[in-house]
């Protein structure tokens, strides 16, 4: 993996399998790729969970792929009139605002981890709309090294795949989050917000507003 021609263990391919509980701040996350925990919480482990020196150890062999969504309101006529924004405190004890996101697990189709993600961070009646056939408005390449790319992650190299969904059900912040906020896309493109967002994510939000004609 990560380049070799080495057959990938079992532990590795199986630890993306089933859900995750662990609010990420507890893992020194300090920046923006992902609300995805790495095992739950608890004594025990269901088989196949990778623990926290496994999973650094596949994190610093092969790049991981994640999602991120910027989740929308539209009017009747399909433009987007509100972005949500997730609010959280790093470990760092520092307020940032997030999309939401997360790891795309083992043998799950991409628009399962959009729903599961969208669902995960927003509550289980948000009601993402997700098209028949998604597409991504761009690939975020975080990577651990600053300045190579405009995304950023400390923990490792990941490629995301990043969409604008619209949500259309009764939306609350879960885990970790602390509060959704509803912005305009003149709001939330605003150097205000744009400062509040870490690891590259004010870019992403820029390029999503672009994609979908809100760019102010």
């Amino acid at each position: 993996m990560g380049g070799s021609a080495h057959a990938r263990p079992a532990d590795v391919a199986r630890t993306q399998v089933a859900p995750v509980l662990v609010p990420r701040a507890a893992h020194g996350r300090l920046c923006g790729v992902t609300a995805t925990p790495d095992f739950p919480r608890g004594p025990e482990r269901p088989a196949g969970w990778l623990s926290p020196e496994q999973i650094a150890e596949a994190r610093s062999r092969l790049p991981i792929v994640y999602v991120d969504a910027v989740p929308v309101r539209v009017d009747d006529c399909g433009d987007v009139v509100a972005v949500g924004l997730l609010l959280r405190v790093t470990s760092s004890g520092v307020m940032s605002r997030a999309l939401v996101s997360g790891r795309v697990m083992y043998h799950e189709r991409v628009r399962d981890a959009l729903v599961r993600h969208i669902e995960k961070d927003l509550g289980p009646v948000a009601l993402p709309q997700i098209p028949s056939t998604p597409q991504p408005f761009t690939v975020a390449e975080y990577l651990p090294t600053p300045g190579v790319t405009p995304y950023h992650d400390p923990r490792q190299h990941a490629v995301s795949l990043a969409y604008v969904v619209p949500v259309a059900g009764d939306c609350r912040p879960q885990q970790d989050a602390i509060d959704l906020a509803w912005m305009t896309p003149e709001e939330a493109c605003s150097e205000e917000v744009q400062i509040e967002m870490h690891g590259g994510q004010g870019t992403l939000l820029r390029q999503a507003m672009a994609f979908v004609g809100r760019m102010p």
